[in-house]
């Protein structure tokens, strides 16, 4: 009977946005697991207990970079950790699509912007600034030429937190047919989902955005497939993957653009694709029984 955690955030007094992690718990529990769902800050849980620590749902951790990170490496030495402590430390810091574009993945252009550099902001097109340590569109916003003054009042504020801004081109196709993310689990394509822009025209960028908003089931095409599963090939460590979420949007030529490749802990969205709560099972089940 393999014993798993499913380590998760600590919502205080909220309810958990992690609608999907019941569920799975439940699962996994029926399937014969000793499974439960653990903060991952916990200072009472004994990580090096459990057979596999799966990372399902930390969604503080961009908050707290090098404190997660420090409990990665640790968790990782202690246990089986999926995805694997190196491969989380890498995918963290988003400045990995550099690492993808030169592989040769079609990637949304990037340009980075750590502290104590100047701005040189793109002019004539709009433009998305984020950070490269961030989840749920947390300091991310979309401006115009017009907003320039704005735009560097961000990436201020970003820099004095010592976080380096990433500078992207806004993908207008994203307007009309949204993003798409496909979701691999135990190394095969688990389903699909489109959803709409999360960067509404104005949004300040320290105000809370919806983060999958208008959600619906995606049949995805073979190009989005082969800009998937090439993504996925050069990842490193990718061997070792036991979940994946590849994030597309489409170019100005119509051809599908990597937007983002989440491999710490993605949505699982299996609220909207019940029929895959079998497979995130089997997988993870498959996961813990390996000999580590």
């Amino acid at each position: 009977m393999p014993r798993i955690a499913l380590a998760t955030y600590d919502p205080g007094t909220e309810p958990s946005k992690d609608a999907d992690l019941p569920l799975l718990v439940r699962a996994l529990t029926d399937a014969g697991a000793q499974a439960e769902a653990r903060h991952w800050d916990d200072p009472a849980a004994d990580w090096g207990g459990y057979d596999l620590v799966v990372l399902r749902s930390t969604w503080d951790y961009s908050w707290r970079a090098a404190e997660f990170g420090a409990w990665v490496d640790r968790v990782g030495a202690l246990t089986r950790l999926a995805n694997p402590a190196p491969v989380v430390r890498w995918n963290a810091d988003k400045r990995y699509l550099g690492d993808l574009a030169a592989a040769g993945v079609p990637t949304v252009p990037t340009r980075y912007v750590p502290p104590g550099e100047p701005a040189c902001l793109p002019a004539g097109e709009e433009f998305v600034i984020k950070p490269t340590s961030g989840a749920g569109a947390r300091f991310a916003a979309r401006y115009t030429p017009a907003e320039h003054d704005t735009a560097v009042q961000h990436l201020a504020r970003m820099h004095a937190e010592g976080l380096t801004a990433m500078v992207q081109p806004y993908m207008p196709r994203i307007d009309v047919g949204g993003e798409r993310a496909l979701q691999f689990f135990g190394g095969r394509l688990l389903h699909a989902s489109r959803k709409g822009a999360v960067l509404a025209p104005g949004t300040p960028y320290d105000a809370d955005k919806v983060a999958h908003p208008r959600l619906e089931p995606w049949q995805p095409t073979e190009a989005e497939l082969a800009v998937a599963e090439k993504a996925l090939a050069v990842v490193p460590g990718a061997p070792g993957l036991l979940y994946a979420r590849v994030d597309l949007v489409d170019g100005d030529d119509g051809e599908p653009r990597l937007m983002e490749l989440e491999l710490v802990e993605p949505n699982l969205f299996l609220w909207l694709h019940p029929d895959s709560l079998p497979r995130v099972t089997q997988a993870i089940l498959a996961a813990a029984g390996d000999p580590a």
